[in-house]
């Protein structure tokens, strides 16, 4: 066993090389998101982005957000910073979200993931993550889960 863990940890960590790419599409909500405005949250999502140093990510993401009173769609920017050694990464950044009728927000997201490895390319991404709203702190942010599969490559 240890030496299973061994490999996979091995493995992950030459993916997190300078110049690598990086696409994933994500899950979230059902019934793992939630604010004190809208309730439970259905969001689906996609990330682009590459290692601009070994362990660093820059990424850009779209998401969009279904409640029971509205759809929302969100832009945003962001990094991650990647353990080598295990494949656990810490992420933050900024996203313009989109509401309708006609509501616009900023939220400042924070996440705790692990990155593990199918492949040496394909990899499940479960997350914890916390949205901080700053046009309505108390009502506007979101806690969750979402669960991504990613693809690296050179």
């Amino acid at each position: 066993m240890l030496m299973l863990l061994f490999a996979v940890t091995v493995g992950a960590s030459a993916q997190f090389e300078k110049g690598t790419k990086y696409v994933d599409t994500y899950l979230s909500g059902l019934g793992t998101s939630y604010n004190s405005s809208t309730g439970f949250r259905f969001n689906i999502g996609a990330d682009a982005g590459i290692f601009l140093e070994d362990s660093w990510m820059v990424k850009a993401n779209f998401e969009i957000d279904h409640t029971k009173y509205s759809d929302d769609f969100a832009l945003g920017l962001g990094a991650r910073y990647y353990f080598n050694t295990n494949g656990i990464f810490l992420g933050a950044g900024a996203e313009y979200k989109h509401s309708e009728p006609n509501f616009n927000d900023v939220l400042i997201p924070v996440e705790i993931g692990y990155a593990f490895f199918i492949n040496h390319y394909i990899t499940i991404q479960p997350a914890a993550y916390y949205k901080m709203s700053l046009n309505n702190f108390s009502d506007g942010s979101t806690v969750g889960l979402k669960v991504a599969l990613g693809f690296y490559f050179k």
